[in-house]
């Protein structure tokens, strides 16, 4: 089988969350053009169907919309279900959602910002993965998006950097309960990313600026430059890797 033919998702269904945009949205059209069937999980019906528009126009055989809130377990497991009743089938899991609505030092975080950072970031992760476990065959795969911030001080994004270092440490423990299953369990950790969510932060000059001023390669990336990293890790092409965090950060934490 050629390289070309591992990186292949025919006859596959792929469950993305936080599908609505940016790197989530990203990810269901990389699956997308794959060949995979894809199943949209985010809050925004309107957005969903959008990328259920443009999945199809890619490749995907089918795009099915789930309108999920990722905190809510019952949810979760809803769109899992859709998956698996809507194809037959669920091959590919890939937990986005995630981000952090505000900025502050740990002494002037509020207790219930903290708790809903987490929830958002880590313990949806934890859910996600234990809704599809279940339905995985053999060959399966998960992709959890972490971020370098989750291997880094973040100062004013302590919640976000404390959830993601433990959706890692989550990925590599359930990495090896699931290899006995076939099922392979990775992350992936993106550096600074052009996406709505940072718009803040690169549209304004002088920010954007010193964010590159720390990435060897001197930019941002695009949202498009995650596709192949994602890709290797959720085809057979990455038959071999599990437990593994894979870096996409232009060298920031070389």
């Amino acid at each position: 089988m050629s390289v070309e033919e591992t990186l292949r998702l025919d006859g596959r269904t792929a469950l993305v969350t936080g599908a609505s945009r940016g790197i989530g949205r990203q990810a269901a059209l990389t699956l997308a053009a794959a060949g995979a069937s894809v199943v949209l999980a985010a809050r925004s019906k309107e957005e969903l169907a959008e990328v259920a528009a443009a999945a199809r126009r890619a490749g995907a055989p089918d795009a099915i919309v789930a309108v999920t809130d990722v905190l809510d377990e019952e949810a979760v497991e809803a769109a899992v279900a859709a998956a698996v009743e809507g194809t037959g089938r669920l091959d590919v899991v890939v937990n986005v959602a995630g981000g952090q609505g505000f900025t502050a030092y740990v002494a002037d975080t509020r207790t219930d910002g903290w708790d809903k950072v987490l929830g958002l970031n880590l313990r949806s992760v934890f859910v996600g993965c234990k809704a599809a476990m279940g339905h995985l065959p053999p060959g399966g795969s998960i992709v959890n998006v972490a971020s370098i911030a989750g291997f880094t001080a973040s100062p004013g994004l302590a919640a976000y950097g404390a959830a993601k270092a433990g959706v890692i440490a989550l990925t590599r423990t359930l990495a090896v309960e699931a290899a006995p299953l076939g099922v392979r369990v990775n992350c992936l950790a993106p550096g600074w990313v052009r996406t709505e969510l940072t718009r803040r932060m690169w549209s304004d000059p002088e920010t954007s600026r010193a964010l590159v001023a720390q990435v060897p390669l001197g930019r941002w990336a695009d949202v498009e430059e995650l596709a192949g990293p994602l890709l290797l890790l959720a085809s057979d092409a990455g038959s071999y890797i599990t437990g593994a965090t894979l870096v996409v950060d232009g060298g920031l934490l070389a």
